[in-house]
């Protein structure tokens, strides 16, 4: 039986409103406590399983990987330099011992007690090591919003927006998983009637819904990826909240783009979803006019029918208040498409990259996926249910993203993504 079948049914426990059922096994970092040894996790339900345990018992039938692999991996850097065929053949063995009528690990109180782990009790940290992070610019809605806030309706698009997938390299090094705090950033902003600029915290924090993915294998130095293979090298895909600091981006990002309005923090989900659990999500994408050149044209549904939504909660709230939904489906530039671009010149994609979509933007107002779009620049600030008002992003507020694709009576989800804004220093 195929690891996606919808038919699949595990012998855990999984409500139809979960996001982590058979039919998905994301990866993961996990920890048993805080500062514990990192271990490689499949999140089934609300249990992590641990696949060290799972691989030192030998549970993999035919596997290649050593007894003692997992029990060495603190990312998943080294199993996604693999291959797809090694990642389809581990995720294949997990869903066939999670299966209700395999008897392996499902009859073994011990084995269960040493391998399954409550979700709720473990820590997540950064699924890879990210070497290097490249920020797409993917949506036509949101391009088009931004567009039309900065040049007007006649001049949304840039002449070569509807060509080439837009993007620019942002900084590894401040990406954060899930739960971690972000600091207020401080920078350079000018208002428009100011003399010159100013030295201090953003007064216009936003945050961006983003779907981001990891790079498998990758590619030698002056080797392009042709995107017929660009499949071969996507491994999976997580949530990505590029918080940026407006007005220090207005002020800077002429002539050469983002730089300090983006770097200072970049939140992402820690399951890894992967390519092989959307494959039944694909759908068709948004008709692309003119025809992209030969080296970006790949037959076939590519865009991901992934339902997104952002929730914020205020320090004055008692719980949190969606104010946007969207889906993934409305990307214009396909993630095909995105990674043989990024390796068209020849750069080399490394194991780990993170390679995200911009904000997605839907075609309502109801739909966008950022503050800046949602509220207009500042100009029609949203109301929340108990009367607060936001403009941007306040200290105290918690921005809560989260996705799935709907199945007949499962989700494949991407669980949480979330991160509360902290005072400047």
């Amino acid at each position: 039986m195929n690891a996606n079948d919808p038919a699949l049914r595990s012998f855990v426990p999984v409500p139809p409103e979960s996001h982590f059922p058979i039919q998905n096994l994301p990866f993961g970092i996990f920890s048993r406590t805080p500062q514990g040894p990192r271990r490689v996790g499949v999140a089934i339900g609300e249990f992590v399983l641990d696949l060290s345990v799972l691989a030192e018992k030998k549970l993999f039938p035919g596997q290649a990987l050593s007894a003692d692999f997992f029990a060495r991996q603190e990312n998943l850097n080294e199993f996604l330099s693999l291959g797809r065929n090694a990642w389809r053949e581990i995720r294949s063995a997990v869903s066939q011992l999670l299966r209700h009528d395999a008897a392996a690990l499902r009859d073994s109180i011990a084995l269960r007690e040493e391998a399954m782990i409550p979700r709720a009790s473990v820590t997540m940290h950064l699924p890879a090591r990210i070497g290097d992070y490249t920020d797409f610019y993917s949506s036509k809605e949101h391009a088009t919003n931004v567009g039309i806030m900065l040049r007007g309706p006649d001049h949304a698009l840039m002449p070569n927006w509807l060509h080439v997938p837009i993007a620019y390299h942002g900084r590894a090094s401040s990406i954060v998983v899930s739960g971690t705090d972000v600091r207020r950033p401080l920078g350079q902003t000018k208002a428009e009637d100011a003399v010159a600029p100013v030295f201090g915290p953003s007064r216009n924090l936003d945050f961006e819904l983003e779907l981001g993915f990891l790079v498998g294998s990758g590619n030698s130095l002056g080797a392009p990826i042709p995107i017929a293979e660009a499949p071969e090298h996507i491994f999976g895909f997580v949530l990505v909240n590029d918080w940026s600091a407006r007005d220090i981006q207005k002020w800077e990002y002429q002539p050469l783009g983002p730089f300090l309005a983006k770097n200072f923090a970049t939140s992402i989900s820690p399951w890894v979803v992967t390519l092989d659990a959307l494959e039944l999500f694909r759908v068709a994408g948004q008709k692309q006019e003119p025809e992209p050149l030969p080296y970006l044209h790949l037959p076939g549904d590519w865009a991901l029918a992934v339902q997104l939504e952002i929730h914020l909660q205020t320090e004055m709230m008692p719980g949190r208040q969606r104010i946007s939904a969207t889906n993934a489906r409305f990307l214009y530039w396909n993630v095909c498409q995105q990674l043989a671009h990024h390796a068209s010149n020849g750069c080399n994609l490394q194991p780990g990259d993170l390679l995200a979509s911009g904000t997605i933007s839907g075609p309502t107002p109801d739909s966008y996926g950022s503050m800046l779009e949602l509220a207009w620049k500042g100009t029609k600030p949203i109301t929340l249910a108990n009367g607060e008002t936001r403009a941007f992003l306040q200290d105290g507020d918690r921005v809560t993203m989260t996705g799935w694709c709907q199945g007949p009576g499962y989700r494949v989800g991407f669980g949480e993504l979330t991160g509360r804004i902290l005072p400047a220093l």
